[in-house]
């Protein structure tokens, strides 16, 4: 077992460094966090072409548990659950499914997750996750990424001005409170687990 100390993300410092036990608790912790990510997706307010809920979170949240590698291999399952038909994405299955749904509005957002959580996975595989002010750092330009990939796509749809004032402008206050949740509150696991084992 990884020792506390040794440990650059939360998701490695529970997992044994046996091949068959790292295998099976990346599995379910990947599908742990498709399932979180469905649930977030889910917990929404109702805008148009985009609705506001809690996935930035949770993307930002496993970037920083998870590692790069287990994040990012986290969020393509996620985008192969949503591509398969499974209503896991925010506007499933009222605004379609499958495919369908992912070359939607959605479609720049959901690709910006995936790059999201590699960049803040990579910054916890470097120790980053244990302070608050670098993990914060790291999480806004993460979310700026999200944001600019999900303009990127709606400006291809709808045009420049339409991307930007629905798809950035009503954002940008939210992702920042969610970005200072999510980088206050994955250090302090990190303090809470290291009383406990001490």
């Amino acid at each position: 077992m990884t020792s506390l100390a040794e440990s650059r993300s939360l998701a490695s410092s529970v997992i044994s460094d046996r091949p068959a036990s790292r295998l099976f608790w990346g599995f379910a912790l990947a599908l742990l966090g498709t399932a979180l990510l469905t649930i977030s997706a889910k917990t929404k307010v109702p805008m148009w072409p985009v609705d506001i809920s809690l996935q930035t979170m949770v993307v930002l949240l496993i970037g920083a548990t998870y590692g790069s590698r287990l994040a990012v291999g986290t969020l393509l399952l996620y985008l192969a659950e949503g591509a398969t038909g499974l209503p896991v994405f925010q506007g499933t299955p009222e605004r379609g499914l499958g495919l369908a749904y992912m070359v939607g509005p959605t479609g720049g957002y959901l690709i910006g997750f995936v790059a999201a959580a590699g960049l803040v996975g990579w910054a916890a595989d470097r120790g980053w996750s244990r302070d608050p002010f670098k993990l914060f750092a790291v999480m806004l330009v993460a979310s700026v990424l999200i944001l600019a990939l999900g303009a990127a796509w709606l400006a291809y749809l709808f045009g420049a001005e339409k991307a930007f004032a629905l798809g950035v402008a009503p954002f940008v206050f939210g992702d920042l409170v969610k970005a200072g949740l999510a980088a206050a509150l994955v250090p302090a696991v990190w303090s809470l687990i290291g009383r406990f084992r001490r």
